[in-house]
């Protein structure tokens, strides 16, 4: 009888290529997210000429961008960075909600993978936890993400 074993991706695709969309808007911890991920690409040896940036306004803007980016077949994945942090009116939930559905939507309508990296919280502080030059840098683990899903689906098409 045969060993089951499961297909999974590793952080070593073959001659991929990303988009990597960065919000403005909360611009130094969105910074630090783009810095976390192109750490995450360069530690993996992902040459500087199979990335791209693109910069947009905000959260609420990044569902688009990807869409375009993933539809022109220029990539193999995209990651969106961004922050949203929660003040004293709804506009949070709204915008929060918006930008999760559209990252989900584009990556079912793209078949895409597309790498969610925005943080939501409820203060600076935790904002800046999460997107330092540390471990737990949110930027680098979308980075990690699209590596891992570009060679799952490599290897799903062998």
């Amino acid at each position: 009888m045969s060993e089951f074993r499961p297909v999974e991706g590793n952080f070593n695709p073959r001659d991929a290529s990303f988009a990597i969309v960065v919000a403005r808007w909360n611009g130094d911890i969105t910074e630090n997210l783009l810095n976390g991920a192109l750490r995450a690409f360069a530690r993996q040896g992902v040459p500087d000429d199979r990335l791209q940036v693109v910069r947009v306004p905000g959260a609420f803007e990044l569902p688009l961008a990807a869409k375009i980016l993933a539809e022109a077949g220029r990539v193999d994945a995209v990651l969106t960075l961004g922050c949203v942090i929660r003040g004293g009116t709804p506009h949070f939930e709204y915008v929060c909600s918006e930008c999760a559905r559209g990252v989900g939507e584009v990556a079912l309508a793209t078949g895409l993978p597309i790498a969610f990296g925005v943080l939501t919280t409820d203060d600076l502080r935790q904002a800046q936890d999460r997107s330092g030059d540390n471990k737990e840098n949110k930027g680098e683990e979308a980075a990690l993400c699209a590596l891992e899903m570009v060679s799952l689906f490599q290897q799903l098409a062998d």
